[in-house]
């Protein structure tokens, strides 16, 4: 896949993610929130509390989850820390970190609680 073609299919598979929070009540915060040690694809509002959401596009949902790197993960969790930091409960903040996957036919698979600190 190209560049452009693939910038364009990452932005299409966070629309269909953004909403399916938001049919659930659960407003997006962030959109590809950059902090130094890296961006995060969406920040949603649970209640009091945060999603961070990995959003992950490939053919099939096996190949989308390989593509979680745990380096990745360090860098998704350091800006997560950053983000909360001006948060006003900080790190005390209720927080979950989803990745969600969406296949070739555009269908999503979201998997909760999938890392964290």
């Amino acid at each position: 896949m190209s560049g452009s073609v693939s910038y364009h299919a990452g932005l299409a598979a966070e629309q269909i993610v953004a909403r399916h929070y938001e049919r659930s009540g659960k407003p997006i915060a962030e959109w590809r929130w950059r902090g130094q040690g890296g961006e995060i694809d969406l920040i949603v509002r649970d209640g009091e509390g945060l999603i961070f959401v990995e959003v992950k596009k490939a053919e099939d949902f096996a190949r989308a989850v390989q593509r979680v790197s745990p380096r990745q993960v360090g860098r998704i969790v350091a800006a997560a820390a950053e983000y909360l930091g001006q948060m006003p409960k900080g790190e005390l903040t209720d927080v979950r970190f989803d990745v969600a996957m969406v296949n070739g036919r555009g269908e999503l698979q979201v998997v909760e609680n999938a890392f964290g600190p």
